[in-house]
């Protein structure tokens, strides 16, 4: 597996070796002791997966209380996947960094505790498999703008995202419940 940390360095991407032969391919998706040896002690306890169409834009997703770290990777499609540090007290608080994942290049991307997340699908469709550290808990769950100027996420498209109704109302930055 070869692992690379991104600009923003707690942000990391693993990408596994892959054995293919006449009859498919095989691949190990994830290790544990690998994993921790870059992330640190990380307890997974949740598995979410989501299937969207071309131009949906889910994000930027985190909670508070109940923060999550999390583990994504497509296991059909392509997407532009964005971590945004949420970290006030971090010196790449307020910066994003994004990575096309895809189930061509089997790439998995680590988002820690501390940051928002969020997706484009850019393939007629995606379906995105993830791993949470925290259980799903509504009451904690916010979401900044996906197009919050303070931000400047560059994303990968020519027409509006399809947004659900509560990514559409979505917090600026500046308003948003942060993270110490």
């Amino acid at each position: 597996m070869t692992i690379t940390q991104l600009a923003i360095p707690a942000v990391v991407t693993f990408t596994p070796r892959v054995f293919q032969d006449a009859r498919g391919h095989f691949f190990e998706a994830f290790r544990q002791q690998q994993f921790e040896e870059t992330a640190g002690p990380i307890r997974f306890v949740q598995d979410n997966q989501s299937h969207s169409k071309r131009g949906v834009l889910r994000g930027l997703h985190y909670q508070v209380n109940q923060p999550q770290g999390k583990l994504l990777r497509v296991l059909h499609g392509e997407i532009f996947d964005v971590a945004v540090d949420l970290r006030r007290s971090s010196p790449t608080f307020g910066r994003w960094v994004g990575e096309v994942l895809s189930s061509e290049n089997r790439r998995q991307l680590w988002i820690p505790v501390g940051f928002a997340h969020g997706f484009l699908v850019l393939s007629e469709s995606a379906d995105v498999l993830y791993k949470t550290t925290a259980y799903y808990s509504p009451q904690d769950e916010r979401a900044i703008r996906w197009n919050d100027p303070a931000l400047g996420v560059q994303w990968p498209m020519a027409d509006e995202p399809l947004l659900s109704p509560k990514d559409a109302a979505a917090a600026l930055l500046a308003d948003a419940a942060l993270f110490e």
